[in-house]
């Protein structure tokens, strides 16, 4: 057996041109077109080079980006100053505060400054808290791609095994409550697990979200199971994730590939919470309310 490819390039295509159309089509009705302010503190080569792809993919379905580019050695209360005037512009409906920051700011105070109407990363204390009660606020980017993905596969989420490996607060600890509410059981897995092959076996949807490379092997993998790798790691000049594709191709029935797989869908939720954010403020959301 060899695991069918998730193809998260195709699939973020697809809601990519959903939300240009969308865009297009409040254009047409007198709307402004959204905005995103993208914040980046210093010059760190790789948040650069980051900043750069989500400007990018901005421009490509109509969203307007402003950039906000701050001194390496800025003190903690100038970075309150940007936000907060970040938060108070009307033109404004998205911020992204691009991570890391220098070591002399306090990325958790920082995050706290953002509004949680313009949270599109999802990391406000106020967005991840309505999420197990839920309810639908601006939902951590990755996780909502990673459920997507899960969802075309045609899988059963309910009654199913569900592992999740790691639980930071940007994919770990949300994807563990959005996996639940379809009816999945979730076991989330941290750095002190005791025996995390043997619970991973057991899993009919796995998800890698470690940070540790090739982590995750053909023999921790139930035959047949869905395996989502949210890893990206460089060795010897190549990409490669959390999970051993080689080996785990072979035993799956699904699995995304590094890269092409999950990172695709996390830029394309960015767009779709910053068009999110901005229909709510206009009043024309037409989404759900519930998880």
């Amino acid at each position: 057996m060899t695991a069918r490819l998730i193809d998260g390039t195709a699939i973020a295509r697809s809601l990519k041109e959903s939300i240009k159309q969308r865009i297009m089509d409040l254009e047409t009705q007198g709307y402004r077109a959204p905005c995103l302010a993208v914040v980046l503190v210093g010059g760190d080569p790789a948040s650069e080079i980051y900043v750069g792809h989500k400007k990018k993919a901005c421009a490509a379905v109509g969203i307007k980006s402003h950039a906000v580019h701050l001194g390496e050695d800025i003190a903690q209360d100038e970075l309150v100053t940007v936000m907060t005037r970040l938060n108070s512009d009307p033109e404004i409906d998205g911020i992204l505060l691009q991570l890391p920051l220098p070591k002399q700011l306090d990325s958790r105070a920082a995050i706290d400054l953002i509004s949680p109407e313009k949270d599109v990363d999802g990391l406000t204390p106020f967005n991840q808290g309505l999420i197990p009660w839920k309810r639908r606020g601006l939902i951590p980017c990755t996780p909502s791609g990673i459920m997507e993905l899960i969802r075309t596969t045609g899988v059963d989420l309910r009654g199913a095994r569900a592992v999740v490996i790691g639980r930071s607060v940007l994919v770990g600890a949300p994807l563990a409550s959005l996996l639940g509410h379809k009816g999945a059981t979730v076991t989330a897995l941290n750095s002190s697990t005791v025996s995390p092959a043997e619970l991973c076996r057991q899993a009919d949807v796995l998800v890698a979200a470690a940070g540790a490379k090739r982590l995750v092997k053909g023999s921790w993998v139930k035959p047949g199971a869905v395996v989502i790798d949210v890893g990206m790691h460089r060795d010897q000049g190549k990409l490669c994730g959390d999970v051993d594709f080689d080996e785990v191709k072979k035993v799956a029935s699904w699995i995304t590939p590094v890269p092409g797989g999950v990172g695709p869908m996390t830029i394309a939720y960015l767009l779709s919470n910053c068009l999110e954010a901005f229909e709510k403020k206009q009043g024309i959301f037409r989404g759900e309310t519930q998880l």
